[in-house]
């Protein structure tokens, strides 16, 4: 009876996060075009802010728990879970936006934000490497974070001035009935999203638990899969309505808020340092840090992002599935 009642859960999660993010990405766009700001800095801040708050709830969580429980495990998950993320946005959420549709850019627009994600994930292998993610290297990545944001506010007000001396006139302010209907919609988009994914992610683990399926395969595959459906239904979303650049800004600023946000404040709720399993600093943290290079440099070389991209995040991500489910 239980598998059951989480089979028909999982499914009405699927529902939710598929219309939600319909409505999600329409008002989403609404409000890129009302403002004037780059759909590229909607996708990366309001955007992403939204969709990571799976990612934050679930890490967070565990980080509690493990301190009230003293669990080695949670602690585990919780790490597993945003690092996991980060891989699979871009392993495989990204890979299916540059298959689907490669894109021209402009360097500048770009460049800040992928030395901000690198960097944060160069920091995370660092702390790999030391064996765990201590408070000094939370406050490093939280000034990171920090960076991010004050960097889109100046890139967000910079192309508002733009935009107006452009037209040489204010844009027509909508109707009250308008913005009300789109910040339905945008609420009820992000919420849908939210409680799906939710859904998803522990009706999916306790299905994957009955199976014999350990910890941390769940932490970085299932869970993390699971908690990136908000960006899979935004990208996937955004790809079919053309909206390339919400849908790279959506993965790019949700990398960011995934490894310089959500880790420092499971780090500082549980109130130490979170250890880094030997699995977790050996494959996890690289794998990251090398579809992050993939996906990020290449494209700031030559302007584009390619679909040979695509295919070689998804070849990388498939073999780190792979690997992670056979150290297990």
């Amino acid at each position: 009876m239980e598998i059951a009642l989480a089979v028909v859960l999982f499914i009405v999660g699927i529902v939710l996060i598929v219309k939600g993010g319909d409505y999600f990405v329409d008002a989403s766009s609404w409000i890129a075009e009302v403002s004037g700001v780059p759909k590229l800095i909607i996708g990366a801040t309001v955007v992403s802010l939204a969709t990571t708050l799976p990612e934050m709830l679930v890490s967070v969580r565990a980080a509690v728990e493990s301190r009230a429980a003293e669990s080695a495990s949670m602690v585990e998950m919780s790490i597993g879970n945003a690092v996991g993320s980060v891989t699979a946005n871009i392993g495989l959420i990204m890979a299916i936006s540059l298959l689907c549709m490669p894109a021209v850019i402009k360097r500048k627009d770009y460049l800040l934000k992928s030395i901000l994600m690198l960097l944060a994930t160069g920091v995370l292998v660092a702390g790999g490497l030391y064996g765990k993610i201590t408070i000094p290297f939370s406050l490093i990545l939280i000034v990171i974070f920090l960076i991010f944001i004050v960097e889109n506010v100046k890139s967000a007000l910079s192309a508002m001035k733009g935009e107006g001396e452009q037209t040489g006139k204010r844009k027509a302010k909508p109707e009250k009935k308008e913005v009300l209907i789109n910040l339905i919609k945008f609420v009820v988009g992000a919420v849908g999203i939210v409680v799906g994914a939710r859904l998803l992610v522990d009706n999916g683990s306790l299905l994957a638990a009955y199976a014999g399926v350990s910890e941390r395969v769940i932490g970085v595959t299932l869970v993390a899969v699971g908690t990136s459906l908000p960006e899979l239904v935004t990208t996937v979303t955004a790809v079919i309505k053309k909206q390339s650049s919400l849908s790279l800004g959506n993965i790019l600023g949700a990398n960011i808020l995934d490894l310089t946000l959500i880790l420092p404040l499971s780090a500082l709720v549980s109130g130490q340092a979170l250890p880094v399993t030997a699995a977790a600093a050996k494959v996890d943290l690289p794998a990251c840090l090398l579809v992050g290079i993939i996906a990020v440099v290449p494209a700031l070389l030559v302007s584009k992002f390619k679909r040979y991209q695509g295919v070689a995040l998804l070849t990388v991500y498939i073999c780190y599935v792979g690997v992670t489910c056979f150290l297990v």
